[in-house]
This record gives structure tokens, sequence and C-alpha cells, in this order.
């Protein structure tokens, strides 16, 4: 019964997100010098997930927060992932980058927030009547997995288009573990 209530659930927030957003955001980071990643949460392991696969896929990526990440720079894009938009260490991060001159795009369950406005591009996750409370799916599990799985997408959409081989991501990925 839960697990139909997930699947049920998060299809129908996929269904309403732009299905035009793979195309944009794969442009977005073809663009990019390079790539970082923020979040907070259970957000910014859903950001992991994503940098890991864009490694993979042969960008260069690095995670906000991470003792090994390089300062930002003009022609970076930072993404951040905040179902609010209103955290306030990844506004501080989005003024920052934005200062700097670094392109911003927001992954948000809201078009309308204080990291939106600051945004080059936000894409919202579903619509916003979609978060209200939901038994068996609290404390933002909507939006994180329904993000979780338009990332995927995205990252499908970048091997098919690209034509990268499964073998040439397992060359990319981590050997010391």
């Amino acid at each position: 019964m839960h697990q139909q209530l997930i699947i049920e659930k998060i299809s129908g927030v996929l269904e309403a997100t732009d299905d035009t957003y793979d195309v944009k955001l794969t442009q977005l980071l073809d663009n990019a010098k390079r790539i970082f990643i923020a979040g907070a949460g259970r957000s910014k392991l859903v950001g992991n997930f994503f940098a890991m696969r864009l490694v993979h896929g042969g960008y260069d990526v690095s995670v906000v927060g991470e003792i090994v990440t390089p300062s930002i720079k003009s022609g970076d894009l930072l993404i951040i992932i905040s179902g609010s938009g209103e955290t306030e260490q990844l506004i501080a991060f989005t003024k920052n980058a934005k200062k700097i001159g670094a392109s911003i795009v927001l992954i948000s369950a809201k078009s309308g927030s204080t990291i939106g406005d600051m945004a080059d591009a936000v894409f919202q996750i579903g619509s916003p009547e979609q978060y209200g409370k939901v038994l068996g799916m609290p404390m933002g599990t909507v939006f994180e997995l329904s993000t979780l799985l338009f990332l995927e997408a995205t990252v499908s959409h970048i091997i098919h288009e690209k034509g990268i081989a499964e073998e040439v991501m397992r060359e990319r990925h981590a050997n010391l573990e």
C-alpha cells in the first residue's frame, strides 16, 4: 500500500513538471566551465547523487561544502536544490556566487523565493499544491524523491543525447572505494 502511495504521488509530481527541463538543464550544464551543486539536509544528498552521475558523464563537478571544493568563478554554474528556496545558508551561497559572476539554477518546489529571485533559471518540480501534507511522506519527502527522479531522468537524457556508453561511465567511477 505505501509503495503504491509513493509511486502515485511522485508520478503525479513529475507529470506536473515541465517536460523541457531536462533539455534546458543539459544546455546550462554544457555551457558551464564547472558545475557546483549545493543543498541542505536530504536535498544535499539528492545533489550528491546528481553530482556523481554528472562526473560519470564527463562533467567537472564539485559539491559545495566538501573540503576539496574549489572556489567558484565567473562562468561556473551553481545548482541549488531547495524545496523552499529560503534556506539561509543556501541564500548566502547564492549571493556570493552571483556577486562573483557565476550562473545560478534553483531546483525547487516553488517558483517564487529569495533564491529564485536571484537565480538565472528556476526549475519548479511539480506544482505548489502537490506539496501539502501527505500521510507517510513527511517533511520534504515528496520534493526530495521527485527531484531525485527528475535529475536521474536528466542524466538519462544526457547519456542518450551524447551517446555515453556505460563502460565509459564505469571508467570515470571512483576506484578507491
